[in-house]
């Protein structure tokens, strides 16, 4: 429970190796499995192809890593997904801030910031801080856009101003 990124990704490994049943660390393979039923719906519900959407996510601990797999395996293109942490995006050729699991999702956009990132967005998905979506990125998304502000205990957006603003 609770165990940070990257040393849970080491443990799980570790006990998968190790052990003869099923290794499931709620914080990543739970987040994923709902976020990623929630993102087949919402794009049900928007008329939106997961092959054709770009997704942002924002965070990049255990939980956010795990759902970015997931929605790669659902179908997300892998460049229409872009990641980012409290340095920005995550690009190729980033020297700083980076471990081998934020590296794999290293992308290839002159995004620097999440707010660029967001321009033309259709998804956003965050696992990270309260407060961090402004309704000016919100309104810089495409039309529909997908909120799943999961920061806990509060969200990266208030959901009432979100759907005011969108």
């Amino acid at each position: 429970e609770d165990i940070k990124a990257p040393e849970c990704f080491e443990i799980e490994r570790q006990l998968k190796k190790t052990l003869k049943i099923p290794v499931f660390h709620d914080d990543q393979h739970g987040t994923a499995i709902v976020s990623g039923a929630a993102l087949i719906n919402a794009c049900l519900i928007t008329g939106k192809k997961l092959d054709q959407i770009k997704l942002v996510v924002n965070g990049a601990g255990a939980s956010a890593i795990a759902c970015s797999r997931f929605f790669l395996s659902l179908g997300v293109k892998r460049e229409n997904l872009v990641m980012c942490d409290t340095q920005g995006v995550i690009y190729l050729g980033r020297k700083t801030g980076i471990n081998p699991y934020k590296a794999e999702f290293a992308n290839a956009t002159s995004a620097r910031t999440l707010a660029e990132a967001l321009i033309g967005a259709d998804v956003f998905v965050g696992l990270s801080a309260a407060g961090v979506l402004t309704e000016e990125m919100l309104r810089s998304m495409n039309d529909r856009p997908i909120i799943f502000a999961m920061a806990n205990p509060d969200p990266e957006i208030d959901p009432q101003l979100a759907k005011k603003v969108r």
